[in-house]
C-alpha cells in the first residue's frame, strides 16, 4: 500500500468521507498533523468513534503554531472525553487552543479545565436563580415587550460568564417557564391577527344603521424583526470583535486599529451587471445589519473590475436598491478605486516569487488541474519563469502589446493543495474594453480572486460576511493578504437564500427575455429587486422575510408563500380599503328615490386611517361572481329572489328580475333596497358584497384600463428540476402567470389616495419620478393593488382628486384619452394552501 493509500485509509476510520479523506490526503500541510493524531488515538485504542474522529480533525485544521508543542496533550483530551465539543476545541471561541497562548495547559490543569468548561455542571437551582435575577432587572422591558423579547433575553443570558457551560436547552425551557409564568399564556398582544374578523351587520330601518363596520380596534403595526434576534443568536452572534483576529506582524494590527478605532466595518460588494434580487437582500441585511448591531459602519462597493458586462443603469439600480430597503452606506466606493494598488500589489508578489505570467489558453489551464478526470495536477511551462521574465511580460500586457487571452498573470499557490482556489489563481487579464469610470486607461483588470480580499484589505474591513460559495476561497483570500502583507481581514460565511417558483440568475432571466415570456428584467412576476419593487412589494416585508430566516451556514431554499405571508401581514397593516369591481354587472335599483352620500372608513378596524365619501345612488356595478342565476343552499351572494347586504350601504338588496342582453348574456340586475319602507322586517343578509356606483357628476365610477393579475412564473416550485421538468425551465411557464382585466372599475376614495400621494411630502418626489408603487390599497374581498409605472396620470384626471379632496364634489375636466390608470396585484388575501 501506498503512503497516499496508508492516510487516505487511516483518515477513512477517523470518520472522514472517501472524497474528504482523498483531499485530506493530497494536503501537505494538514496530512501530517491529522495523521499523527490518528497514530495518538489507535494507540489508546483500536476503536475511533465518528464524534472522536471529527473533533481530531477539527484540532489539527485549527491548531496554531503557539498550540502546536501541546496537540499531544490536546488530542488525549479529546480521546478522554474531557474535550467533547467543537466550541471547547476550536469554533468560533478557539477556548483549548487560546489557553495554549497563555499557559502550559499540563502544568496548569485545573485552569485549563475550568477555561475549557471541563467537568463543569451547572444545577437546574442555578440556571433558575440566574435568569429570575436577570428578569427582575429587566422587569419594565419584559411588560413592556412580552413574548417578543424572548430571543434577546435568551442570547444575553447565555452570555452570562456562570452559565458559559449550561446546556442551552435547559436555560431556554427554565426562561420560557419563568415568563410563562411572570406574564401568563400568550395574547392578542403577542400573537398578530391574521385575516378577518367575523362581520355582524346590524339590522335597522335608519339610512346608516346597516352597515357592516367591524368594531375599531388598535392599529397593529408591521414591524420586522430586529437586528438584535438577527445577530444575537448562532455563530454569527459569537464572531470575533474588531482587532481580535490574527496577522502576520504587530504593526499591521496596531495601524488597521488606529484606523477603525475598534469599529465594526462590512461592505457589500455586488458586481453591477445585473439587478440585485431577493437574495441579495439577505445580503444586504446581513451586512448592513451586522454593522448597524454593533455600531459600526457598511460601505457600498462596487466590484466593477470587469468592463465587459457592466453598464451605468445596474450601478444606479443598486444603489437605489440598498436605499429603497432602508439602508444608508457610510461611503460608495468601487473597486476602480483602487485600480493603482492593486496593480502595485501584483508588482510585489511578481517580485516576491509568488505570481507569474502564463500564455495557457482556458482548456490547457483545465487539463493541467486534472482535467474531466480529476487526475494529477501538472504545473504548466510558465510556473518557474525568472522574476525579471514575469514583470517584463506584466508591462507588455500592460502596455496592450497582447490580444485578449494571450496572457495572464497567474498566482503562485499550492498546487499540490485538496483546495481548487490554492491551484494557481488568475490574478490579472487582458480586457480590451472602455471601463465607465478609468475609460481606456487600463486594458489589464483583476479577477475578483485578486482583488476582493485586496480591496477588504485597503478598506480595513473587519468582518467580510458572504454566502458559502466562497467557503473553499477563505484559504486563497488569506494566502493573498499574508503573501503581500497587508492587513487580513476575517472571512465568515452565510447560507444563501433562493425562493421557489423562480429563478434569480441573470443569463436565464435573459432567456425570458429573448423569448419574449417576459416584458423587462423588472416584470412584476420575477424576483428581481426592481420586479418586486414594481409589483408594489413593500420593502419592510422584504426585510421583515429575510430577518426571520436568521443567519445560518445552511443554503435555504424557501417557499415563496412565506414571503407572501410577510407581504400580506404588511399591507394590512398599511393598505387603506377601497371598493373595486373587476367584472361590473349594472344593477338598477327600483325603490330608491334620492342619492345619499355615505361616509365609509378607509379602514373600518382603525380610524386613523380616516375617511371618504361615496355616493349610494339609483344604479351601480357588482362583480360578476357574485351573481348567479340558479340558486342553492351553500351560496349565499346574489341571485334571483335573493338577499344580499351591499357593503356601508343603507341596507341589503333582493333581486327581483333579470334583464338579459340580445345576445343573451345578463345586461341588468333589477333589485329592492330593503329599507324597511314596505314595513316589512328587514331580511338579515349572510353575507355583504362590493359595489361601485354609477355617478358622472361624483366622477364615478373611476375606470381602470388595466388590471394585471400576477401569479407565479413557473408551473412547479422547482423549475431546474429535470425529473420533473425534463424539457428545462422555459418550458415550465404558468401561462396564467399574467391574466390582463380591462373592465375593472373603482370607488370615489380612489380619487383621496391619489391626491394624498401626489402631495403628500414623504411621496410627491416619487410621484414625480414615476415611483407610483407606494401608492398602495385594499380591494375588498378581492386583493392588494398597486399603480403600476405605466399609468399616466393627466392634468385632468389630477383635477379631478383636487377637487374631490378640497370640495368634497369633483370639478370634472373634459375627458382625455391621454389619462391611463394600470394597477398590479401585489398579493392575494388569501395563501393558496397548495403551494
Amino acid at each position: 500500500m501506498s503512503d497516499f493509500d496508508s492516510l487516505v485509509s487511516a483518515f477513512k476510520r477517523l470518520g472522514l468521507s472517501d472524497d474528504k479523506a482523498a483531499e485530506t490526503a493530497k494536503n501537505s500541510k494538514i496530512s501530517p498533523v491529522l495523521y499523527d493524531a490518528f497514530c495518538i488515538a489507535q494507540g489508546d485504542s483500536s476503536e475511533i468513534s465518528k464524534s472522536t474522529g471529527s473533533l481530531l480533525y477539527n484540532l489539527s485544521t485549527t491548531i496554531t503554531p503557539e498550540a502546536k508543542v501541546h496537540f499531544n496533550f490536546l488530542c488525549g483530551e479529546i480521546i478522554k472525553g474531557n474535550l467533547s465539543s467543537s466550541d471547547q476545541i476550536s469554533g468560533i471561541s478557539l477556548q483549548a487552543i487560546k489557553y495554549c497562548k497563555k499557559a502550559a495547559p499540563e502544568e496548569t490543569y485545573p485552569d485549563f479545565k475550568i477555561f475549557c468548561g471541563i467537568g463543569v455542571f451547572i444545577d437546574d437551582s442555578t440556571i433558575s436563580t440566574k435568569i429570575s435575577g436577570f428578569l427582575k432587572e429587566n422587569k419594565e422591558k419584559l411588560e413592556s415587550d412580552r413574548y417578543k423579547v424572548l430571543g434577546l433575553f435568551l442570547s444575553k443570558i447565555r452570555q452570562d460568564p456562570e452559565l458559559r457551560w449550561a446546556k442551552a436547552e435547559k436555560i431556554k425551557t427554565s426562561l420560557e417557564s419563568q415568563v410563562l409564568e411572570l406574564l401568563g399564556p400568550k395574547d392578542e398582544r403577542d400573537i398578530p391577527v391574521k385575516g378577518k374578523a367575523k362581520k355582524t351587520p346590524k339590522t335597522s330601518t335608519s339610512v346608516d344603521s346597516n352597515v357592516p363596520i367591524p368594531k375599531p380596534k388598535q392599529h397593529q403595526k408591521y414591524t420586522p424583526a430586529s437586528f438584535e434576534s438577527m445577530f444575537s443568536e448562532g455563530d454569527i452572534s459569537r464572531l470575533h470583535k474588531s482587532g481580535e483576529n490574527p496577522q502576520i506582524s504587530p504593526e499591521i494590527l496596531k495601524k488597521h486599529l488606529e484606523f477603525t478605532k475598534g469599529k465594526v466595518i462590512t461592505r457589500f460588494p455586488p458586481e453591477p451587471n445585473g439587478f440585485l434580487h431577493i437574495g441579495h437582500a439577505k445580503a444586504i441585511n446581513v451586512n448592513f445589519g451586522y454593522a448597524e448591531y454593533h455600531n459600526g459602519k457598511c460601505n457600498l462597493r462596487y466590484d466593477d473590475t470587469n468592463p465587459e458586462t457592466e453598464e451605468v443603469q445596474y450601478l444606479d439600480s443598486i444603489l437605489e436598491a440598498v436605499r429603497w430597503l432602508g439602508f444608508t452606506p457610510d461611503k460608495i466606493l468601487y473597486a476602480s478605486d483602487y485600480f493603482d494598488q492593486l496593480y502595485n500589489l501584483a508588482i510585489i508578489l511578481i517580485e516576491k516569487g509568488l505570481a507569474y505570467v502564463c500564455h495557457c489558453t482556458a482548456e490547457k489551464m483545465f487539463e493541467d488541474r486534472g482535467g474531466d478526470s480529476n487526475g494529477p495536477r501538472v504545473a504548466c511551462e510558465h510556473r518557474d519563469r525568472s522574476v525579471e521574465s514575469s514583470l517584463l511580460e506584466f508591462q507588455k500586457m500592460k502596455d496592450g502589446r497582447y490580444k485578449s487571452g494571450e496572457a495572464i498573470l497567474r498566482m503562485k499557490m499550492d498546487l499540490e493543495d485538496g483546495n481548487p482556489q490554492m491551484w494557481d489563481l488568475v490574478a490579472y487579464r487582458i480586457i480590451y474594453s472602455t471601463h465607465h469610470r478609468t475609460g481606456d486607461k487600463w486594458c489589464i483588470y483583476p479577477t475578483y480572486d485578486f482583488a476582493h480580499c485586496l480591496c477588504d484589505s485597503i478598506e480595513n474591513i473587519t468582518h467580510s460576511l458572504c454566502t458559502t460559495e466562497f467557503v473553499q476561497s477563505r484559504k486563497s483570500y488569506y494566502w493573498l493578504c499574508d503573501a503581500v502583507e497587508v492587513y487580513k481581514p476575517v472571512q465568515w460565511e452565510y447560507g444563501r437564500l433562493s425562493v421557489t417558483n423562480t429563478i434569480l440568475s441573470k443569463r436565464k432571466l435573459l432567456k425570458l427575455l429573448e423569448n419574449n415570456i417576459i416584458s423587462s428584467l423588472d416584470d412584476p412576476r420575477l424576483y428581481t429587486l426592481p420586479a418586486l419593487r414594481r409589483r408594489g412589494v413593500p420593502a419592510l416585508a422584504i426585510n421583515g422575510f429575510v430577518r426571520e430566516l436568521g443567519v445560518t451556514t445552511s443554503k435555504t431554499t424557501i417557499e415563496v408563500s412565506r414571503l407572501e405571508n410577510h407581504i400580506r401581514d404588511c399591507l394590512n397593516s398599511v393598505a387603506p380599503r377601497l371598493m373595486a369591481v373587476l367584472d361590473p354587472i349594472k344593477v338598477k335599483l327600483i325603490n330608491l328615490g334620492k342619492s345619499v352620500d355615505l361616509e365609509v372608513p378607509f379602514n373600518p378596524r382603525d380610524p386613523s386611517f380616516g375617511s371618504h365619501s361615496v355616493p349610494f345612488t339609483d344604479t351601480l356595478f357588482i362583480d360578476s361572481s357574485d351573481f348567479r342565476l340558479e340558486d342553492s343552499k351553500d351560496y349565499y351572494r346574489l341571485a334571483p329572489g335573493k338577499t344580499v347586504g351591499l357593503l356601508y350601504a343603507p341596507g341589503p338588496i333582493t333581486c327581483t328580475e333579470v334583464i338579459y342582453g340580445e345576445d343573451g348574456g345578463v345586461l341588468e340586475l333589477l333589485c329592492k333596497l330593503e329599507d324597511g319602507a314596505d314595513g316589512k322586517p328587514i331580511p338579515k343578509p349572510k353575507t355583504y358584497i362590493q359595489w361601485v356606483p354609477f355617478s358622472p357628476k361624483h366622477g364615478s365610477p373611476v375606470v381602470l384600463d388595466e388590471i394585471r393579475l400576477y401569479n407565479d412564473l413557473f408551473k412547479h416550485s422547482n423549475p431546474y428540476d429535470k425529473t420533473i421538468v425534463p424539457g428545462g425551465f422555459l418550458t415550465d411557464i404558468n401561462p396564467e402567470s399574467l391574466v390582463t382585466i380591462k373592465s375593472a372599475i373603482v370607488e370615489t376614495g380612489f380619487y383621496d389616495l391619489t391626491f394624498k400621494f401626489i402631495n403628500g411630502e414623504a411621496t410627491r418626489k416619487e410621484f414625480d419620478s414615476k415611483n407610483f408603487e407606494e401608492l398602495r390599497f385594499q380591494f375588498l374581498r378581492t386583493g392588494y393593488f398597486t399603480v403600476d409605472k405605466d399609468t399616466h396620470f393627466d392634468s385632468s384626471f389630477i383635477e379631478t382628486c383636487r377637487s374631490v379632496q378640497k370640495c368634497g364634489d369633483p370639478v370634472l375636466a373634459a375627458a382625455s384619452n391621454k389619462n391611463k390608470l394600470v394597477l398590479n396585484r401585489i398579493v392575494t388575501l388569501k395563501g393558496d394552501p397548495n403551494k
